[in-house]
């Protein structure tokens, strides 16, 4: 699991990893979406951007910082702007880093090196006057990570059964044959509701719609303690996890018997949560060993998201 995530980064309140005013999300200036030197808009009514779903359920995209080097990028859609772990990008000559700065992630407090002015080109699409933020982890074998900030204003088809993402200037036509879902957002993070079921018992809730993190299912720590899931849901594993910036937690995993989401259902599914840390965990998070279980279509205004089981909804949850 990227527990470079590991936790696939886990990083939720780990890759969570927030900057001084905004949790999960790396505070990033952006100029210029897909601009050229005349300053027109490059974009057509579609791009369409190529991914890899690793076995960590992780997305990644090749792209190339500077016009010089050739990176692989997590597309992390609880992150914002881009950042790049420090064994990649100190081989990388484009990149000058100016300055340090304190930044706060859910394992604590650490110093990142950031560079200002950069340009970045993923398929047909460039951006530049880019902030770079350096850290240690991401997802395996990337170099580091983008979000979907990157594509403000604009529709984010993720079709998990063709490996691409597809970039809309409008909501597009297929959207009406998905189900349509209500967001709640708060920064960079995007969340929708979702319904545990254990026994006779229904315990709706938030959770942030989290690519980085490879998992399932992950708790927050006012939910996992107000609802006793350590006892309702037997722990049959403990796992370290990692922050992007190394700082370390135990999660608990347990077996959630039914968990809904719009009018899916899914069943036997693992769920993770960190008993005795009551404070730290603040949202809940569902990781991409769900998420690839859909298609989904991101409008533009971020206010709704279209869901549409694929094929892989009905396969067998794995313990991760």
């Amino acid at each position: 699991m990227c527990l470079s995530y590991p936790f696939n980064e886990l990083k939720p309140n780990m890759n969570s990893v927030h900057f001084p005013r905004l949790m999960f999300a790396l505070c990033i200036a952006l100029t210029c979406f897909g601009t050229d030197a005349s300053g027109q808009n490059r974009m057509a009514s579609r791009d369409t951007l190529p991914f890899q779903l690793t076995p960590s359920n992780n997305l990644l995209l090749q792209a190339v910082i500077n016009a010089k080097d050739t990176v692989t990028l997590m597309f992390h859609t609880a992150a914002s702007g881009i950042t790049l772990i420090a064994d990649a990008s100190d081989k990388m000559p484009s990149v000058s880093w100016n300055r340090s700065e304190e930044v706060t992630s859910w394992g604590g407090t650490s110093q990142a090196k950031v560079s200002t002015g950069n340009d970045l080109q993923i398929a047909s699409l460039r951006w530049d006057s880019l902030t770079i933020w350096q850290n240690e982890n991401s997802g395996p074998g990337s170099d580091g990570k983008f979000g979907p900030d990157l594509f403000e204003g604009k529709a984010v088809e993720i079709n998990y059964d063709q490996r691409y993402l597809v970039i809309h200037q409008d909501l597009p036509e297929i959207a009406k044959n998905f189900e349509k879902i209500a967001m709640t957002r708060d920064g960079d993070m995007f969340f929708v509701e979702g319904t545990c079921r254990i026994n006779d018992n229904v315990y709706p809730n938030l959770f942030l719609i989290h690519s980085g993190y490879g998992g399932t299912i992950l708790f927050d720590d006012a939910f996992a303690a107000n609802h006793n899931m350590s006892a309702q849901i037997p722990v049959y594993d403990e796992q370290k996890l990692k922050d992007s910036y190394g700082n370390e937690i135990i999660v608990k995993k347990g077996l959630l018997p039914e968990f809904v989401v719009g009018q899916t259902t899914f069943t036997e599914l693992p769920a993770g949560f960190f008993e005795g840390a009551i404070g730290r965990q603040k949202v809940s998070v569902l990781g991409g060993n769900l998420l690839k279980r859909f298609n989904w279509i991101f409008d533009q205004s971020r206010a709704f998201v279209y869901l549409s089981p694929n094929k892989q909804a009905n396969l067998a949850f794995t313990n991760n």
